[in-house]
This record gives C-alpha cells, structure tokens and sequence, in this order.
C-alpha cells in the first residue's frame, strides 16, 4: 500500500465513519474485553478504521475504544476535510480521553506535477493560503504538528535551486506558524511507492530544516519510508534527531503492523523512548489480517514491540 493509496482509503472510511450509528461501541462493551490497562511506553497513534470491527463506523465510538486499549495519541490524515461539527466533537472525546491529536495532512500534495520546488509564486500562494487555513483547523482541534510535502520534483531545474525554492515557502510558512506555536513536519518519502517527489531522504530533511531554522519546521520521520529509502535507521534517526519532532511507522514489505516484517520496531522504539521522546508515532499502515481477529493482532504487536 502506497501513501496516496492510504491516505484516499483513511479519507474514505472516515467519511463512511461518520454515518455510522453513534454508540455502537458502548453497546458493544462487554465483548471488547481484551482492554490494555497499562499505557504504553510511547505515543502510538492509530487512524480511524483501524478498529472499526470492535468499535463500529462512528468516529468517536472509535477513539473511545483506543483510550480503553491504552492509546494516548490519535492521527488522521484527513482531519482537515471534516465537518467543522465533526471536528469539534471529535476534539471534545479526545479531550476528555486524554489522547493527544497528531498530525493531519496541511495541504494538497502535488504528487506528479512540480509545485513548490518549482518557484512558481502563484503555487506558492496557494500552499500559504492553506497553511493559513490550517491553523483554523489546528486550533479546533487542538493539534500540534500538521504534514507537509513539498510535492514533485522539477526536472527542467537544477536541485539546488529547487531546493532554494522549497526552503523559500517554507520560511513564510514557519512565519505563518510560529505566533500560534504550531509545526509543520517535513516527510521524506520513498522512492518505490512514490517516484519523483523532491524530498525522499532523511539527510536531506535534515538540511531544509536547518536552513529554514524555525521551531515550526521539522522532521516526519517515517519509518518505513526511510527503510526503503534509505536503512540504516538508528544511526540516521540519532543524525537527524535535534531537528525530528515526529514519528510514523509501519513495518515492510507490505506497510502492516510492527511484526509483520523486516524492521526490529522493538529495537527502533527502544532507541526512540531512551532519547526521552514524548511526541507521537502515528500508525500510518493497514492491518495485516481482516476482522477483529486482525484488530487485535495490532494491539498483540504493539504491546510486543513496546515492552522493553
């Protein structure tokens, strides 16, 4: 499953999400009797659909049910596009669940034509206008961080002056962003799933935020995508890790859970909790098994890969 792939399929479960029934999982409680009462050592942030087989299609049915497993962090990519009610509500649950709102998408992602690595003015007013709009969003939902990638590459100019360019847009949107204490997280994405956009590295993510040298430009740093891109994770999570303040993961091949494939996630969010993290590690993949038996194997994986 590639990012544009999820990130359509989450918008979509999420719009049906909210034609759901409400209170479908409170009616449904005594079945759902497998609760992780212990928190977790970090942030793990599921998406809504992920549990929907316990929790129903409503989306506050469905963060109740990730408080009583022991989530304390919630992320969706398409926050931005809710109804504003929806919004609200789902800002209230979370409130008085005590989980904390991770990142949504900021922005629209060109993902096969040039945008901000382009120079174009016109382009660049356009992706300021929606970070404005996204500040709304933020507030009324109470986030911290919002997604941003800067697009698809521009192959009729050199890369260095691409990267001026993105660099560019991404002090106006730093000034846009400070006065509310928001930030925007920069994810390098890899070059299988999606070919040709400009920021794919970590090293690379690194030298953008430095050079825009803002509180409100960091790092996403995606697990999975920099398996693929690149490897070597600790060593270049420990590189890039003053300029990170954003976690996503999802194992591979295949972008399932954490014990489905390759990645040592123990290993990984071990590292991540000894640096004193307390953000949040957005669950940014699918279920590797259908139903509520897939549900589970979830939560079994992440207990596993966070007892350390």
């Amino acid at each position: 499953m590639n990012r544009r792939t999820f990130v359509k399929q989450n918008i979509a479960a999420s719009a049906l999400a909210g034609l759901g029934s409400v209170g479908a999982y409170a009616a449904n409680i005594s079945e759902n009797n497998f609760s992780n009462q212990k928190k977790f050592n970090l942030n793990y942030a599921p998406h809504l659909g992920m549990f929907r087989e316990h929790a129903g299609d409503n989306p506050i049915d469905q963060l109740n049910f990730m408080a009583d497993e022991g989530f304390t962090a919630f992320e969706d990519n398409g926050m931005k596009g809710r109804d504003k009610a929806l919004q609200e509500e789902m800002a209230a649950t979370m409130a008085k669940r005590n989980i904390q709102m991770g990142v949504f998408v900021a922005h629209t992602i060109y993902w096969t034509k040039p945008n901000l690595a382009s120079g174009d003015k016109n382009l660049r007013e356009e992706f300021l206008k929606e970070i404005r709009e996204s500040v709304e969003v933020a507030k009324r939902v109470n986030a911290k961080w919002m997604t941003v990638v800067p697009g698809y590459i521009d192959q009729r100019q050199n890369m260095q002056y691409q990267t001026a360019h993105v660099i560019e847009s991404l002090k106006r949107a730093a000034d846009i962003l400070e006065p509310h204490n928001l930030t925007m997280v920069l994810e390098p994405l890899n070059f299988r799933d999606h070919p040709g956009l400009f920021l794919s590295e970590s090293p690379q993510a690194y030298q953008i935020c430095k050079a825009v040298d803002s509180p409100s430009c960091k790092i996403l740093f995606d697990v999975y995508h920099q398996q693929i891109q690149e490897g070597n994770l600790i060593p270049n999570i420990e590189a890039t890790w003053d300029e990170i303040a954003y976690f996503q993961v999802g194992d591979n091949p295949g972008r399932k859970e954490p014990t489905t494939g390759e990645i040592n996630y123990k290993n990984v969010f071990k590292f991540i909790h000894s640096k004193g993290f307390e953000g949040i590690v957005g669950m940014e993949h699918g279920n590797s098994k259908k139903g509520k038996e897939g549900e589970k194997a979830v939560i079994e994986a992440y207990k596993h890969s966070d007892n350390f």
